[in-house]
């Protein structure tokens, strides 16, 4: 999972190297006018990933424990937070005013959060299973390797979210 992880963070240094390039080297105001970014929208998502990522390491800590219950919540709510999530992205991209044959600046914005949904809908899946394994009985304090792998791929995507949302929206 880290070479996985470490193989992803390359790739999102490869998008934040264009958007560095359109903003810093060739002076590009962002966001270009007359366009504007929902920072607040995004901010509530912020918060929503990063409580999502507290409810996954509720679920990790309480199979480790052996608290099944505890495991199962948290993952649940770890999958409905990223869910809503992504389908408040979805609504932000439908609202956003620009697309991406508008220039350099919504090319950016576009491929920097569609490829950290991108992740997120792929954490989303592996929730999804992780969730279906933990109500079918398939954890336990001694096998809760899949949990914790999971995990850290979920914490890799909220981290990853800073990054994006710091660069993007507050900068």
């Amino acid at each position: 999972m880290y070479l996985f992880i470490a193989s992803e963070i390359m790739l999102f240094g490869s998008f934040f190297t264009a958007y560095f390039f359109v903003r810093i080297v060739n002076g590009v105001p962002w966001p270009t006018p007359p366009y504007e970014l929902p920072v607040f929208v995004a901010t509530i998502n912020t918060f929503i990933l990063m409580t999502s990522s507290a409810t996954m390491h509720w679920a990790t800590v309480s199979i480790k424990r052996g608290n099944v219950w505890g495991m199962r919540a948290g993952l649940l709510l770890t999958f409905l937070m990223g869910l809503a999530f992504l389908i408040s992205q979805l609504y932000e991209y439908m609202r956003a005013g620009f697309n991406t044959s508008d220039g350099a600046f919504p090319t950016i914005f576009f491929c920097l959060t569609g490829l950290h949904g991108c992740h997120v809908f792929v954490g989303l899946t592996i929730l999804a299973f992780m969730t279906i394994r933990a109500f079918r009985g398939h954890f336990s304090a001694e096998h809760h390797h899949g949990v914790e792998i999971g995990g850290i791929y979920w914490h890799f995507v909220d981290v990853m979210w800073i990054v994006v949302f710091t660069t993007v929206y507050i900068l």
